[in-house]
């Protein structure tokens, strides 16, 4: 029988509201049998069974929950249920050799996250509870997918809140440096082992993809442009030249080696340099494109620094709506998922005000759908994507 913890009177609201979270301060009493990564029964203040998840006192994050039916066990067959589902629901309309397999609490498997790339699997395990799942987790992905390997990245410091050591390595079968991957008919060289996070921005797939009408024959400029994923798309669709920024040199040097691989070297090049200032010292030289592509790493992971995101967001797009050829494309985008989409929209205008130009929004997008939203938990979605055309 599973140990319980009780809410606080009032607390079991967010349960109600299928949120999938239960933080520290909501708890009133824990039995004394529950230990760290423990699966637990959520109870309410009046005794009445709400949920059941894994507990960890060490996180602000104390309870996540896996299933909300009291005769459903939490064992390796839920595991295998859940990730059944979630492979089933990305066949219907992803390529499962560039996609998202298993994205965490959207996919009623809190804390794991699971990707793509052509026939190997990256995992991260970002809980003390689904840590304890991770062999299960690992034969569940094998009988679903048959990968070649599987290599887990758990080298992310919110581990270390968990409780848990930051690591990363072979969980399965056999996993090179590099692994050469496709997305929309665009060939990527992925770093699945030193890469940035699991190696490659899945999130942005679709969006990547939606830009095709706005770049064909056009001058484009693509910041924090990474391994050069936009930039490599614009190309492919059709772009006269493309200009990529990152401030990592081994960042840029990846990406040509991308726009080797897909015959763009003539037409997409990388150039090493701070974003910010490039782009200050474009628009005092007055330098102009047809199309600018903003995608920056999260200006912040806290509530508190949202104003300040929000001002270094404002200050790019306003450099970029200087430099766009009046008729052009802004494509601008933030994955800081504190800074909700109104407020993206709120600081495009500002900037818009301040640039003195006219915008007209074609789109306003957001992840791709292997990353899926769950509506009453406004932290899945988090990557905004607009789409601005720019009149003066």
């Amino acid at each position: 029988m599973a140990a319980k913890i009780t809410l606080k009177p009032g607390k079991e609201k967010r349960v109600y509201t299928l949120h999938p979270w239960i933080f520290k301060s909501d708890i009133d009493q824990v039995d004394a049998q529950c230990l760290p990564g423990d699966t637990v029964d959520i109870i309410s203040s009046k005794g009445r069974f709400l949920a059941r998840g894994y507990y960890n006192p060490n996180s602000q994050i104390a309870l996540r929950i896996l299933t909300y039916h009291e005769d459903e066990a939490v064992d390796r067959a839920l595991i295998f249920r859940r990730i059944h589902e979630a492979v089933e629901y990305r066949r219907s309309f992803a390529d499962l050799k560039s996609c998202r397999v298993v994205f965490a609490e959207s996919d009623r498997l809190p804390a794991l996250i699971v990707d793509a790339f052509d026939d190997i699997l990256v995992l991260q395990c970002l809980a003390l509870g689904m840590e304890r799942f991770k062999q299960d987790v690992v034969d569940a992905l094998v009988e679903e997918l048959h990968p070649r390997g599987i290599w887990e990245r758990n080298d992310v410091p919110v581990r270390r809140l968990e409780g848990l050591d930051m690591c990363t390595g072979l969980l399965y079968g056999e996993v090179p440096d590099r692994v050469q991957m496709v997305e929309n008919g665009v060939k990527f060289w992925v770093d699945v082992k030193e890469g940035q996070k699991t190696g490659f921005f899945l999130d942005q797939k679709e969006n990547r993809a939606a830009i095709a009408p706005f770049v064909k024959g056009r001058r484009v400029l693509d910041c924090f442009t990474h391994t050069g994923s936009f930039a490599l798309h614009a190309g492919y669709y059709g772009a006269s030249e493309v200009t990529g920024v990152d401030i990592s040199e081994y960042a840029c040097t990846f990406a040509t080696e991308n726009a080797k691989l897909n015959g763009l070297e003539d037409r997409v090049h990388f150039v090493t340099a701070n974003a910010f200032d490039l782009l200050s010292d474009q628009s005092r030289k007055k330098e102009k494109y047809d199309v600018i592509i903003l995608d920056p790493p999260a200006f912040t992971k806290t509530r508190g620094a949202v104003d300040s995101a929000l001002r270094g967001y404002k200050e790019i797009n306003l450099r970029a709506m200087k430099m766009i050829e009046t008729g052009g494309y802004l494509i601008t985008c933030s994955c800081s998922q504190h800074v909700l989409p109104e407020m993206f929209r709120n600081m495009v205008l500002d900037a818009a005000r301040d640039a003195k130009v006219l915008l007209r929004q074609v789109e306003f997008r957001t992840q791709g759908k292997d990353h899926p939203i769950l509506p009453y938990a406004q932290e899945t979605e988090y990557l905004k994507c607009g789409i601005y055309q720019v009149f003066r």
